[in-house]
């Protein structure tokens, strides 16, 4: 599933084309990808059409598109979902589910789609309402105006992700604190720290060596501390890496893959030498998934 790295990505690829353009025409080829679209709100081509996009903003794993209504497009890319940007008159993309019809004062026209091969992404159009703190609601780039401390209400409760210039790290620290489930689990909690999956949680418990299943609250200050920095240096390298690419399903709008696979050191790596001791890296059964450590650098204490 794509992470904060892969999303933001897709942000900042969208935000220049998307800001201040007009939604011209909508065409929906799979009313399954608008399940997260309350109807009785409204039909979603008539919310969308004519509507000025006034940013791109991102929080954890969700993204959304500001409009002048006062509502927003929000995106959530799920397990495969791709937004790519498109030449009008360009040949559709395989698994194209929706097509937005914009007209930028710059660019001229351009196509939105939303490419979901799984179906498990979606786009709605929601309400948006102020931000618990008042700060602005998440990543925005350079765009920002009276939306910009806004969320939508299909997102308020997500936390804030730790590149997010309003995280508070003693906050996030405090509560880790009075967890008392695995440290991964607790990191995969988008309610606590958002952003983060499967491939960056393995990545960070590695350079933090800490097991998956620490309890949080037997965590040192100092320990979580280092948890909370490895994630972040982790998730900023992936983001100057374009994100973490293992198939044509982890794109960027232009249709470009990400290389921090090529730079993990933990996930998918089962049965290679630990960078650090030589043991054995192992694949253990983590609720629906798995968790990739080093049994010696990682020892449950």
């Amino acid at each position: 599933m794509p992470e904060l790295p892969e999303v933001e990505v897709v942000r900042s690829g969208i935000e220049p084309a998307a800001t201040g353009a007009v939604i011209v025409a909508v065409e929906v080829f799979e009313e399954r990808s608008l399940r997260r679209h309350d109807p009785e709100s409204g039909s979603f081509a008539r919310l969308l059409e004519g509507q000025r996009i006034l940013g791109a903003v991102r929080r954890g794993k969700f993204l959304w598109l500001p409009l002048e209504s006062g509502r927003a497009l929000v995106i959530h890319l799920g397990m495969s979902g791709q937004v790519l940007l498109r030449a009008p008159g360009s040949d559709a993309d395989r698994m194209l589910r929706v097509r937005l019809h914009l007209d930028h004062p710059r660019l001229g026209e351009l196509w939105l789609h939303f490419v979901d091969q799984r179906i498990f992404g979606s786009m709605a159009v929601d309400t948006m309402q102020p931000t618990r703190d008042g700060l602005a609601a998440g990543e925005s780039g350079a765009a920002s105006g009276d939306w910009s401390s806004l969320i939508p209400s299909q997102v308020a409760h997500i936390a804030r992700d730790p590149i997010d210039p309003a995280f508070s790290a003693e906050a996030f620290l405090g509560a880790l604190a009075r967890k008392k489930t695995g440290v991964k689990r607790a990191l995969l909690d988008q309610t606590l720290i958002s952003g983060i999956g499967n491939i960056y949680a393995d990545e960070a418990l590695f350079a933090a060596r800490l097991h998956f299943d620490q309890p949080a609250d037997s965590l040192s200050r100092g320990r979580a501390r280092l948890l909370l920095d490895s994630v972040c240096v982790i998730l900023g390298r992936a983001l100057a890496e374009g994100g973490t690419s293992f198939d044509a399903q982890y794109v960027n709008v232009n249709g470009e893959s990400g290389y921090f696979s090529h730079s993990l050191v933990a996930y998918g790596q089962q049965g290679k030498p630990c960078p650090r001791c030589g043991t054995l890296l192992v694949r253990q059964q983590f609720m629906n998934r798995s968790s990739h450590l080093c049994p010696r650098c990682q020892r449950l204490r």
